[in-house]
């Protein structure tokens, strides 16, 4: 096994010296995620699930390679600042990130006006995947509206006519209540966008607790989803249905546990879907990191075996076009199974209804319910001129 791995940690400032010159016989992968603050458990997912892959592949696309690991620390300047050190520095390729949309909007450029491409294994933006898409930009998650979506539908479905909507005031915040009301026509009786990092959602809950809506529909990630769930039982709503997306799945339920137990999200992956090669996956992770893997750790495995056969189709990375062209053939088998690129570079693919439950052995982890969404694509891609 050839690859040597670094971690860059300190924040960054933007390079004053001359660019890295490229390697053909080295793939060098920087990994730009959010690895410190509230939302680190989000951005070591992605780390963990990408370096399973790496560990298990050994030689990716069969090269040298060398994987630098820098954490954006959730700030779009330093972030933007770190893309460029990992392309023009350090000769990145490929470089994999980020987490959060707001820190996709200040990378991409930088990334791919660079040489290099870029490879989300969270964020999906709808500007990245509409009017603003970009042959060198791949998600291998999802667009953001898209999980949403399934629990609009599911929402619909339940005939609920009143639900309560509240979520972070950012893109992806913004694109998670558009996605919902994409697919649900009923009723809203409130909407709020909070601050992003809120984790006092007392007023919020209060304005619930008047209203009495059919049910509540939240997107909040990490740190303040543990919270809103804990406030929510706290508070003593349970009697609501609480619908979600990124509120309580892997990375959550760790500390949410009881608490989130029954609620329900809308998901493309859960640990228990039935494919071989997600039961490897499942077991694998959970053996090294000693936990249960979030959609985030998925997608960042996913995103390894992605690299690896789109290098091997390439021939190498010398050729940058030939190297896109592969990418846009995902030829690797999938933890979700069958896997395709729509013509904007984001995924085609099923979404499901996941409810929390405890595991036999006490673990807490999302399970399939149902499937919601078969073979779908994003509701952007008809934006997409790719140039």
């Amino acid at each position: 096994m050839t690859r040597k791995i670094l971690t860059l940690l300190a924040a960054s400032t933007i390079l004053a010296g001359p660019a890295a010159a490229q390697d053909d016989d080295t793939l060098t992968i920087g990994v730009l995620l959010t690895l410190s603050g509230p939302a680190a458990v989000l951005g070591e997912m992605a780390r963990d699930g990408f370096q399973l892959a790496a560990d298990e592949i050994g030689e990716i696309g069969g090269m040298k390679t060398e994987i630098i690991i820098a954490d954006d620390e959730q700030k779009p300047d330093i972030a933007a600042n770190k893309a460029r050190e990992l392309v023009e520095r350090d000769g990145a390729d490929i470089v994999i990130g980020p987490i959060f949309s707001n820190i996709a909007g200040a990378i991409v450029k930088p990334v791919t006006d660079a040489g290099a491409i870029l490879i989300s294994p969270n964020a999906g933006p709808s500007n990245l995947a509409g009017a603003e898409c970009n042959k060198a930009f791949f998600s291998v998650s999802y667009q953001n509206d898209q999980n949403h979506e399934v629990m609009g539908a599911y929402a619909k479905e339940q005939g609920y006519d009143n639900v309560f909507l509240i979520a972070p005031n950012y893109q992806a915040g913004k694109d998670s209540l558009a996605g919902f009301k994409h697919s649900y026509d009923g009723g809203v009786a409130g909407e709020v966008f909070t601050q992003l990092g809120q984790l006092d959602f007392s007023a919020e809950l209060a304005q619930i607790a008047a209203m009495q809506p059919d049910a509540v529909f939240a997107f909040m990630p990490g740190g303040m989803g543990v919270n809103l769930v804990k406030q929510y039982r706290q508070a003593g709503l349970e009697s609501i249905p609480f619908l979600s997306a990124f509120t309580v799945d892997e990375s959550t339920l760790p500390a949410q546990q009881d608490a989130a137990v029954g609620f329900f999200s809308g998901t493309n992956w859960a640990p228990d879907l039935d494919t071989p090669e997600n039961t490897a996956f499942v077991t694998a992770f959970e053996e090294k990191f000693g936990k249960v893997p979030a959609s985030y750790a998925a997608h960042g495995y996913d995103a390894a075996r992605l690299i690896d056969a789109a290098v091997r189709a390439a021939g190498g990375i010398g050729d940058k076009d030939a190297l896109i062209a592969a990418l846009e053939g995902a030829q690797f088998a999938s933890v979700r199974g069958d896997f395709a690129f729509g013509a904007n570079h984001f995924p085609v693919q099923d979404f499901y209804l996941a409810e929390v439950v405890k595991r036999d052995d006490g673990q807490f982890a999302t399970s399939i319910v149902k499937p919601i969404f078969q073979d779908y694509a994003d509701n952007y891609v008809a934006e997409c001129q790719m140039n």
